[in-house]
């Protein structure tokens, strides 16, 4: 886990110099506030731009257990990670990055549990309800008249 943490941090310090670079070069000289409500922003933005749509076919398709679950696993990565900065700061216990990938795991377990008895009550459900539609029987003068 500390390996992918440093990957990103990495990651992302270089596309921080890069942008100070393109500020620089510019002659624009956004102070560091500036570039981050900039970035934030278009990066957000972005974001908006790509997961809307994505979001609306989900749920226009029955979906939404796929939209809370990607709300819910973002809170709970950010929730992780929050608790051990908020240990770090303040004494409390030792940051550790293997309390995040637990925590972490946690939810997916405890998740994937859910799913299978969701899955078995929807597939019992399925076998037990009965339709109590009345069904219509169309004579063939009816469909004749219908098709033309």
């Amino acid at each position: 886990m500390w390996e992918i943490i440093y990957t990103f941090t990495t990651w992302i310090a270089k596309v921080h110099d890069h942008v100070l670079q393109i500020n620089d070069a510019g002659g624009w000289y956004f102070s560091d506030k500036q570039l981050h409500f900039i970035v934030v922003g278009v990066f957000g933005m972005l974001m908006i731009f790509v997961l809307y749509p994505l979001f609306k076919w989900l749920a226009k398709n029955g979906h939404t257990m796929v939209i809370t679950w990607l709300y819910v696993f973002t809170v709970v990565i950010t929730l992780c990670f929050a608790i051990e900065i908020g240990q770090w700061y303040t004494g409390t216990g030792t940051m550790e990055t293997e309390d995040i990938a637990y925590g972490i795991t946690g939810f997916l377990v405890m998740f994937l549990l859910f799913a299978i008895l969701r899955g078995l009550y929807h597939g019992i459900k399925t076998m037990v309800y009965r339709d109590k539609r009345k069904t219509i029987t169309y004579s063939r003068e009816d469909l004749d008249r219908y098709n033309k």
